[in-house]
């Protein structure tokens, strides 16, 4: 039987998105400005990867990863952020980081009456089903242009603090683009270790961005000297390498919690198939597809810039890869999109959740910034010119 907690569940952003579309004709032929799928090549040499290894499809792979997967994952960590991870104990190979998100909550957060779990509102969909599996009760956090798009969770009661289990925050963050700085992370793993929860930091955006990397949570609680349990941070190649479809990230943090999210990943997990494994090692360790990427992606922010920069309320990303646009009515303005120009968003509500009669995305629409240059111009110069005239 579905459970109850489960029963007023919103349908997930995109099934909303055709629900409203695709009732009625495009204005113009179709650009996908809606979800966050890369377009710019991979590194060619993937496919050889997988190739050379094709004969490893016959044998079961290893649950938690490769000890040369693993390996290449913390010596990554430690190259990008300066923190020496024991492959052995300290890291998990994952399924993207959705799966790793997920059952991080199943495996970590213990199923306690009136425990909390803090998330930022808006918000990646997976965070509030985690919390709502085992119980929790998610507390949305306003992310909004008051707060520089990062929920404010100081400004939390004692009493939520108190029952908080997790919290959840992404940084760089979906879909505003906004970073935490080294101090933000400070403050928040010093609530963490002051009401005793953990910090669940998805960083699946971390090497896009314009200017400096964005710093990372578990090098800020490594400067901090905090429970080394106190912090998990989720990686993937999705976005770092354009590999959606490897479906390769990966988990790191405390031993402890380690061992706890294997153990479940024993019982429930899937494993990456191991040729699979062998190109996400080699992916790990190579850095100048990474550079080329964001480099491509500085590109695009620049001419979002150019397209969209004189608009009242614009704001462009520090890094990720997507617009935060503010509209009257993000439906209304998706819909008008899409029957005058053919051009599909996302309405910033489908992100967000009601709290208290408001719904912090309602007057935003997200842009994707993943098309070809020239095309995502074209899309942003159609957008602009039907929503803003």
């Amino acid at each position: 039987m579905f459970p109850e907690r489960f029963s007023n569940l919103p349908a997930y952003a995109f099934p909303r998105l055709r629900s409203l579309l695709d009732a009625h004709a495009p204005g113009g032929d179709v650009m996908h400005m809606t979800i966050g799928e890369p377009k710019h090549a991979f590194p060619e040499w993937v496919p050889g990867v997988i190739a050379d290894h094709a004969s490893e499809f016959g044998n079961y792979p290893v649950n938690e990863g490769t000890p040369g997967l693993l390996g290449a994952v913390c010596d990554w960590v430690k190259r990008r952020y300066g923190v020496t991870l024991d492959p052995a104990t300290q890291a998990m190979a994952v399924n993207g980081t959705r799966e790793g998100l997920y059952n991080a909550m199943m495996a970590l957060c213990p199923e306690t009456p009136g425990c909390k779990v803090l998330m930022p509102n808006p918000f990646y969909q997976v965070y509030m089903v985690a919390a709502l599996s085992v119980g929790a009760q998610p507390v949305f956090v306003p992310a909004t242009r008051e707060t520089g798009y990062l929920p404010d969770f100081s400004d939390l009661s004692e009493d939520i603090l108190n029952a908080t289990q997790v919290a959840y925050l992404c940084s760089p963050s979906n879909p505003q683009g906004a970073v935490a700085s080294r101090e933000y992370w400070q403050n928040l793993i010093g609530l963490a270790e002051k009401y005793d929860f953990k910090v669940f930091a998805d960083e699946c955006y971390s090497e896009i961005y314009r200017d400096d990397a964005p710093v990372g949570a578990l090098q800020v609680a490594h400067e901090m000297g905090a429970d080394p349990e106190r912090v998990m941070v989720f990686h993937s190649l999705s976005k770092r390498s354009n590999l959606p479809g490897l479906r390769s990230g990966f988990v790191a943090g405390g031993p402890e919690s380690i061992k706890r999210m294997r153990q479940l990943r024993a019982y429930a997990g899937a494993p990456l198939p191991l040729p699979l494994q062998h190109a996400a090692e080699s992916v790990w360790n190579d850095e100048a597809h990474v550079v080329e990427n964001r480099r491509l992606y500085v590109e695009k922010y620049n001419a979002a810039d150019q397209i969209m920069g004189n608009l009242p309320g614009y704001t462009s990303p520090r890094a990720g890869f997507f617009l935060w646009l503010p509209v009257e009515d993000g439906e209304a303005a998706a819909l008008k999109l899409w029957q005058e120009t053919g051009v599909r968003v996302l309405p910033g509500a489908y992100l967000s959740s009601d709290v208290g009669g408001q719904n912090p995305g309602k007057k935003y629409i997200r842009a994707a910034l993943v098309a070809p240059t020239k095309e995502m111009e074209r899309g942003l110069t159609r957008l602009r010119d039907c929503l803003y005239a």
